[in-house]
């Protein structure tokens, strides 16, 4: 039996307590830090320096060997290419799902068994078993599964998930009783690459910005955007538009590209923020297809990372996803994923591309 594992490591708390508790199991245990992006912040600094000392003073603790892997091109080629690309096209991408099937998923995963490990491991609140199935992880408000359904069953069978079975306080008592010094680490958050940064400044950056106008529902033009791509559906702030019309905020309902319009309208339940069905593209199956294709059937889903789940009607065909919500959803987002589960387990999902009847408050089966 090869009990080598090697651990992806971030320098947060999640990844550092996974790796504590294999090592407190009996596993041979390395720590490998992945740097997929080498650009400094805003401020001059560059947080992957920060992190790198978080995981060697960690490993240090724990008493196991660390290693660092550049994937910064493939995390260019893999990743931010198709980030700069769904921009462009006026959609609002999700790379952190991207990036755990190409890096995390492929590059890391093709690097572990590379060095001889049994099975490679990351800090993620999910859980697997035997089959290679997706399961939820226990911790409702922490669940990561929504980020992995690109993820295929093979690929999680030479994968260990050690936190997935804790809640995330459980992961900061342990990691503070065992003296790591990330026990109290904020979370990172917002897009992986960009994190903590202005995210306008930094699209700017590889964008050109193209200004136009903001347009009510009856043609009006409102106001002026500093380019569509920094705006996505449902959005409130930012929009500088208040004080006109009745009142009440405005919303972005649309983008028109062609006239490089943003589609504005006033009240946060207007119709045309609400959809019931929708078109998804790259389906993609965990364990493969749960139905035949062609065929039609129910489950639930999340179009958004910690929305409830929703029931849903699916069909697929042709690597595409047709999904009719029992319940009109709110701010469908084409470039954003949508997830489909059956009970704890993550059956796989689909990147939305068009959304079929946005404007109708109310649908059903």
């Amino acid at each position: 039996m090869n009990d080598r594992i090697i651990v992806g490591m971030s320098g947060g708390v999640d990844s550092s307590v996974a790796a504590l508790l294999l090592k407190e199991q009996g596993y041979d245990v390395v720590g490998v830090f992945m740097k997929n992006w080498e650009e400094q912040d805003e401020n001059g600094t560059c947080t992957a320096e920060a992190d790198w000392r978080d995981v060697r003073d960690v490993c240090d603790i724990i008493g196991i060997p660390y290693y660092s892997v550049n994937f910064a091109k493939e995390y260019w080629d893999r990743v931010f290419s198709y980030f700069l690309k769904e921009y462009q096209a006026g959609r609002t991408p999700n790379p952190d799902v991207l990036c755990n099937r190409e890096i995390k998923f492929r590059a890391f995963l093709d690097f572990a068994m590379s060095l001889g490990a049994g099975k490679m491991a990351t800090g993620h609140f999910v859980r697997t078993n035997e089959r290679g199935d997706l399961l939820r992880g226990v911790d409702p408000n922490k669940d990561q599964s929504y980020f992995l359904y690109m993820v295929h069953d093979e690929q999680l069978k030479k994968a260990v998930f050690p936190v997935g079975h804790m809640t995330k306080a459980e992961v900061r008592a342990l990691a503070a009783e065992k003296g790591l010094p990330v026990s109290a680490k904020k979370d990172s958050t917002g897009v992986c690459f960009i994190g903590e940064r202005n995210f306008k400044r930094f699209l700017s950056e590889y964008l050109p910005a193209q200004p136009g106008d903001m347009t009510a529902p009856d043609g009006t033009a409102v106001g002026r955007h500093d380019g569509l791509m920094y705006y996505t559906l449902g959005q409130r702030r930012g929009l500088g538009i208040g004080g006109r019309g009745d009142g009440r905020s405005w919303f972005v309902i649309g983008k028109d590209l062609e006239n490089n319009r943003l589609l504005v309208a006033q009240g946060e339940d207007h119709p045309m923020l609400y959809s019931g069905l929708c078109v998804a593209e790259d389906a993609t199956w965990v364990s493969g297809a749960p139905h035949a294709e062609g065929e039609t059937f129910r489950c639930t889903a999340k179009f958004r990372y910690r929305q409830p789940d929703q029931p849903v009607e699916v069909t697929w065909k042709d690597g595409k996803l047709n999904v009719r919500a029992l319940v009109a959803q709110r701010a469908v987002t084409p470039g954003q994923s949508v997830v489909l589960y059956e009970g704890e387990r993550c059956l796989g999902g689909g990147i939305v591309t068009e959304i079929l009847d946005a404007g109708k408050p109310s649908c059903g089966f």
